[in-house]
């Protein structure tokens, strides 16, 4: 899960192989976009020699004859609008090639999110997240857009022209072969250098995203408890740790690339062309082959001028790739279940059998975890921040995988029944209620394909949330802007109880499911929890004492253990922890 601060050859050249198996399902394009660009390269390997014909044999002699020049005239201008045309066609090939392949990578991306264990996204900050399938795979597209097309099209420049320059002149051509080592060496110290930098400068630019999303998320306790030059400091620095990076890759391109290769392509030309005017007093060497010559030189040089450029490109694009697949190769799944999953949860009965668990795999948050909740029973949790409560609610919901013990539902293991049907027969309240951009109904049925606009209305009246919902101007088709955050907390939680309810779940989770809702709304929730915890097993974590006094069991949790069970009187009862726990409570 950590990023790797430089990228070896191998994993740039793995990162480009995968990259290339994401246009296999579109080879008819490739193909088409690939004679396109021959037949381009052709017309523009043709100017050079319709210029020197016209020089040699009619300006030069200063013969002229109508008819021929009005055909080479065609010829010369059809070539023209065939090597636009086909260029035209070449580059949105492979524009179409780029967004059909990001398109598909960003789903993989976005799917893999979705298998990833809780333990992923405790360690990757959301920006960073964000920023690889937003920032880096827009950097690929750039890369199939310009670089790929750029790359091929010099390859066929490069080879055309050099044909045409062992055509007019052999000697010449093959001493053009000696500067192609030293331009080899360059792009070559280029890429060593610049995969370091662009990594370096695609991780601060995630840094920066998290930074920003952790900075907007938090703005009110940000601006309440005065921390906004902190933050402005934190920002500026990892902001300017990226300038740094940028500045260094900048003098870097500077340095190698396109004043190094012009360099050696002016002094490639000067060179030939101090040969040509030697060679012509004895050999009477024409104007049009020099100029032709001269001109394939040009653009026997100039690929590899506009592949230098795209090298950046290239190497932000395949660093960004890296970082794209590391994520889709990342193996922090969530929990696993058997491959016969076959049981289905009938009753709801939850047995916590000598459960251990540990986040970091060295220290344990829960230590032998031992207690049963049957149909019908109300199990509260209870104790001190970082007792372990919301440990055994993820455990039970397979956030996380339990080291030691098992939880068997209905007397079968949590992990023989499919994932599918726990999510289906377990409902889930929060503390803190999420809801989703779309309407308060789609976030009631929350896409469940069979539920009725009834059904979603009955599970509103059930929470009492249909007071406020049917005073909406759109009621149950009310716009809900992103998190809900144009509705109070205790709206969101109605809502949040609304989509429990709605489908019927066997087993109740209650995470301090009350704690933003204010009394008279709470009494009224509780009564409805009343109702709704009839026939169902209700595992109940508790901040306020008195939302569970009636639980059938309590558990009170210190550092992982359970160190006190019984009801509200027996434990009063047993002047421990819970009594002195009520006591702060109530006076």
């Amino acid at each position: 899960m950590t990023e790797r601060t430089n990228l070896t050859a191998k994993d740039q050249g793995s990162a480009l192989i995968r990259l290339f198996k994401y246009t296999l399902p579109y080879k008819g394009t490739i193909t088409l976009a690939f004679i396109m660009l021959i037949l381009s390269t052709v017309a523009s390997m043709m100017t050079p020699y319709m210029v020197k014909i016209f020089i040699d044999d009619y300006l030069t002699p200063r013969h002229f004859p109508k008819d021929t020049m009005i055909w080479l005239i065609v010829i010369f201008l059809g070539i023209q609008i065939i090597g636009a045309i086909t260029l035209y066609f070449s580059q949105y090939m492979f524009q179409y090639l780029a967004f059909k392949v990001i398109q598909q990578l960003r789903i993989d991306a976005f799917n893999k999110l979705g298998k990833l264990g809780m333990k992923y996204f405790d360690k990757v900050p959301g920006g960073s997240i964000v920023s690889r399938l937003t920032n880096d795979t827009e950097t690929i597209v750039d890369m199939i857009i310009g670089v790929f097309s750029t790359f091929i099209m010099a390859f066929f420049m490069m080879i055309a022209s050099y044909i045409m320059m062992f055509i007019l002149d052999v000697k010449l051509a093959l001493i053009a072969l000696v500067f192609l080592p030293i331009i080899f060496i360059i792009l070559a110290t280029y890429r060593k250098y610049s995969a370091f930098l662009f990594t370096k400068t695609r991780q601060r630019l995630s840094d920066l995203n998290s930074k920003l999303a952790e900075s907007i998320e938090g703005m009110r306790i940000i601006q309440a408890f005065n921390q906004e030059q902190r933050l402005n400091k934190e920002f500026n620095k990892i902001n300017d740790e990226h300038y740094d990076y940028m500045l260094k890759t900048v003098k870097l391109d500077s340095l190698l690339l396109r004043p190094a290769i012009s360099s050696i392509s002016v002094f490639a030309v000067v060179m030939i062309l101090g040969y040509f005017g030697v060679i012509s007093f004895t050999t009477g060497i024409t104007a049009g082959v020099v100029f032709a010559f001269v001109q394939y030189m040009e653009r026997f040089f100039e690929p590899i001028n506009q592949v230098s450029q795209n090298l950046n490109i290239l190497q932000q694009a395949l660093v960004s790739a890296s970082r794209v697949f590391a994520l889709i190769d990342d193996d922090t799944y969530e929990p696993q279940q058997h491959e016969t999953n076959t049981h289905k949860i009938e009753d709801g009965k939850i047995a916590f059998k000598h459960v251990s668990f540990s986040y970091d795999g060295e220290t344990d948050v829960l230590k032998d975890i031992t207690f049963t909740a049957n149909p019908g029973e109300m199990v509260a949790l209870v104790g001190h921040t970082g007792s372990g409560k919301s440990s055994i609610v993820n455990l039970f919901m397979r956030f996380y995988e339990f080291n030691r013990g098992d939880i068997e539902v209905d007397g079968n293991s949590l992990k023989t029944i499919p994932k599918a049907e726990l999510k289906e027969k377990i409902g889930l309240v929060l503390q803190d209620a999420f809801i989703f951009y779309g309407t308060i109904a789609s976030n009631i049925k929350l896409y469940h394909p069979t539920m009725t606009f009834e059904q979603v209305k009955a599970a509103a009246a059930f929470v009492h949330a249909n007071h406020f919902i049917e005073k909406l101007p759109e009621q149950y088709n009310h716009k809900v802007i992103e998190k809900g955050s144009a509705f109070s907390s205790g709206e969101r939680q109605l809502i949040a109880f609304a989509r429990t309810i709605a489908t019927n779940p066997k087993v109740l989770i209650l995470d301090e499911a009350t704690a933003n809702i204010d009394s008279a709304t709470e009494e009224q929730i509780q009564k409805s929890l009343n109702e709704m915890r009839k026939g169902r097993t209700t595992l109940a974590i508790a901040h306020r004492l008195s939302t569970i006094q009636d639980a059938d069991q309590i558990l009170v949790l210190n550092r992982g253990e359970i160190v006190e069970r019984g009801t509200h009187n027996q434990l009063i009862a047993q002047h421990g922890i819970y009594h002195n726990m009520y006591l702060l409570q109530n006076g």
